[in-house]
């Protein structure tokens, strides 16, 4: 049995939410048949409307975002047979960071990691330099949105758009990896398919915010998904009676519009994290569900550690912050609990640094005092 705390105080990830009964319900009475036949009317239906809210001509289910990740590259690199492609991404994104391996030894492709501004669009000079070098294979250009390693900043179409037409220019394809693309159009106001439309093939995840309990989808043009389709097959990614999948996924994008609340809650969080002495927050221009937080004289893992000890879990990551991400299981209560938290550990460190420097607390200083600071 999960601690009552779980995942009120879990902020590593919007992964970490679970299916409530609703979505339960829906498991249990989804009318399934087999995805591989492409018989499952669950399935179908799911994947009618996420094309359709992406506007796209076609979406494909995968068990993961990863995997969808990988087929779309290799479904835009042609037929099965065709050259793996070379894929640039930006160096801080999901794909470049946490994926790269898999893109290389199950892909065969070559990757080409670009700089990235502060919003986390790649920096577009050094992109068109990748892109100008000629290349045997074909070539994939991929955009992350929201842009995880920049406290989910959430980009807008012009942005996406100034992308595309670089990438365009070159011949290439261009890949957006939208796992949290709603949290971005909730925050920007405008429909998904608006920030999807520049893309040639579009990632996007039910298994973050929006809370379903396992899936990605792969969204393009109807070749694109039938290429994909075969690949997934190839990779051992194809569900029989997916259905079952497929129906919480189906509440989850009925709960859309409520991840303005889990962007309400990060900004509340933010508020109480920026008023603790000796913590700096990343200060993303459009901000979603994340919020990075740092401790000078702290290295993220402890960080992580010491909060945990509060009974706080954040995911600590190389850039040198520490990771809260919001969901709809967090609420106010569980914002306090983290900013004290928080607090607590700078407080510690604040009063070890004065003592390391041959100070002591003056009256009136106190670790008390610092703590409700």
């Amino acid at each position: 049995m999960a601690p009552a705390d779980f995942p009120r105080l879990d902020f590593r990830s919007d992964t970490r939410t679970v299916p409530d009964a609703r979505m339960r319900a829906a498991t249990a009475a989804a009318e399934v048949g087999d995805d591989v036949y492409g018989d499952d009317p669950t399935v179908a239906l799911l994947e009618e409307r996420v094309a359709a809210l992406l506007g796209t001509e076609a979406a494909l289910l995968t068990p993961t975002g990863t995997m969808a990740n990988l087929l779309a590259p290799l479904a835009a690199s042609g037929p099965p047979g065709s050259p793996a492609p070379r894929l640039i991404a930006g160096a801080d994104t999901h794909m470049a960071f946490l994926e790269a391996e898999g893109l290389r030894r199950f892909g065969g492709m070559e990757l080409l990691p670009v700089e990235q501004r502060p919003d986390g669009l790649p920096d577009l000079d050094a992109l068109a330099a990748l892109l100008s070098t000629a290349a045997d294979a074909p070539t994939v250009v991929c955009l992350e949105n929201t842009s995880m390693m920049r406290s989910g900043n959430a980009l807008d179409a012009a942005a996406t758009r100034a992308v595309a037409a670089l990438a365009h220019r070159y011949g290439a394809h261009f890949h957006l990896d939208g796992a949290r693309l709603a949290n971005a159009a909730v925050a920007l106001g405008v429909p998904l398919a608006e920030l999807a439309e520049p893309a040639d093939s579009v990632t996007f995840s039910v298994s973050k915010g929006l809370g379903a309990p396992v899936g990605g989808l792969l969204c393009g043009s109807r070749d694109h998904v039938a290429r994909a389709r075969e690949l997934r097959g190839r990779l051992g990614g194809s569900l029989h009676q997916a259905g079952v999948v497929a129906a919480p996924a189906l509440v989850a994008l009925d709960r859309l519009p409520e991840l303005a609340a889990d962007h309400e809650t990060a900004a509340a969080l933010a508020s109480g994290l920026a008023s603790v002495p000796g913590v700096e927050l990343m200060r993303p221009a459009r901000p979603t569900n994340m919020v990075m937080a740092r401790i000078a004289g702290l290295t993220p893992g402890e960080c992580a550690d010491r909060l945990a000890g509060h009974g706080v879990r954040v995911l600590p990551l190389p850039n040198g912050y520490v990771r809260f991400v919001t969901h709809r299981a967090h609420d106010m209560i569980g914002v306090r609990e983290a900013v004290r938290a928080l607090a607590a550990v700078a407080a510690t460190v604040s009063v070890a640094r004065l003592t390391t420097d041959g100070d002591r607390p003056g009256p009136g200083l106190s670790l008390t005092s610092m703590e409700e600071a």
